[in-house]
């Protein structure tokens, strides 16, 4: 316990410069990552192999059978019997609700409205942490998160976007709503908590939790599903998703979100459809634009922005 306790303090004697950068790096790392999922995603659902609560629960599972064995080799830390049901409800709004829904939309929706819905998050964030943190919406806040909002609508609507559903569900706009809110709201209200445990300690729990809930709903699934049809290429896929995408991203986001605001850790989020932008770049589906550079100027715009609000940026200690 007591090196928990002194990895925490040497957290706190870190210099605010490189606070700031380590929380930065972390986020950025942690929405790449996502950004390549999204490709990867869609080419799972589009396979129809996996079903979304059968690909959850791998998730939940490969992740937190590699927290728990991190956690074997790092300093024992006791979690206070009052922070279980905490730690339980993160996991709900954090991790299952979020991802399930994700999981179950990108089968419903178009690849353009899942992207124009997913920009809703960092204003979620600014409020959510307006009103259960008090961070103040400052001018700077709101400009930075206004100037990346629309540098990533530009982008959308000047991109070429291929996979997901032809047309969109009012019930798959509803999961994704479900999706940014409910992910906004574990980053606006549970960053206390966060900053309280070790990150192992926090998601090795976490990702139990959310094993525990999903369980009942795939097992079905698992029985009937046929993982030896599963192709090559969407194996490596779900591998991907659950060791970086899981395991790697939700290392990094809570470790940033000791150094850095709630709502300047969302709006990291607005690097995925730049990141898919490139890969689709990359893949020869789309070409480099004047409309995407701009669109991404404006973007890191509003994220140095916002980092230079007092209200948004560096936790000092």
């Amino acid at each position: 316990m007591r090196s928990v306790r002194s990895a925490h303090s040497a957290i706190e004697t870190v210099p605010k410069a490189a606070r700031g950068l380590r929380g930065h790096l972390s986020i950025a790392a942690a929405y790449t990552i996502f950004g390549l999922n999204l490709v990867f995603c869609k080419d799972i659902a589009n396979s129809e192999t996996v079903s979304p609560y059968v690909l959850f629960t791998l998730r939940a599972l490969g992740a937190s059978a590699l927290f728990w064995l991190l956690s074997l080799v790092l300093p024992k830390e006791k979690v206070e019997k009052g922070d279980y049901l905490k730690i339980a409800a993160a996991s709900l709004v954090g991790l299952f609700i979020p991802q399930m829904t994700f999981l179950m939309a990108i089968t419903m929706t178009s690849a353009i409205d899942t992207a124009i819905i997913g920009t809703l998050g960092p204003i979620f964030t600014m409020f959510f942490a307006f009103f259960f943190l008090g961070e103040p919406i400052t001018g700077k806040k709101a400009g930075g998160v206004a100037m990346s909002f629309a540098g990533i609508l530009f982008l959308i609507f000047n991109s070429v976007h291929a996979g997901g559903a032809a047309a969109t569900s009012p019930w798959g706009v509803v999961l994704l709503l479900v999706n940014s809110l409910s992910f906004s709201l574990y980053l606006g209200l549970f960053r206390p908590l966060i900053a309280k445990y070790s990150v192992v300690t926090f998601m090795k729990w976490s990702f139990l939790v959310s094993l525990v809930i999903s369980l009942p709903i795939s097992i079905g699934g698992f029985v009937h599903t046929d993982f030896a049809s599963i192709p090559a290429d969407v194996r490596w896929e779900i591998g991907y998703l659950i060791f970086f995408a899981t395991f790697v991203a939700y290392f990094l986001i809570p470790y940033g979100q000791k150094f850095i605001r709630p709502t300047l850790v969302s709006m990291y989020s607005y690097l995925q459809p730049i990141i898919a932008a490139i890969v689709s770049i990359w893949a020869g589906v789309d070409t480099l634009s004047w409309q995407k550079l701009l669109a991404s100027a404006l973007v890191v715009g509003g994220v140095v922005l916002v980092s230079r609000s007092r209200a948004a940026g560096i936790i000092r200690g």
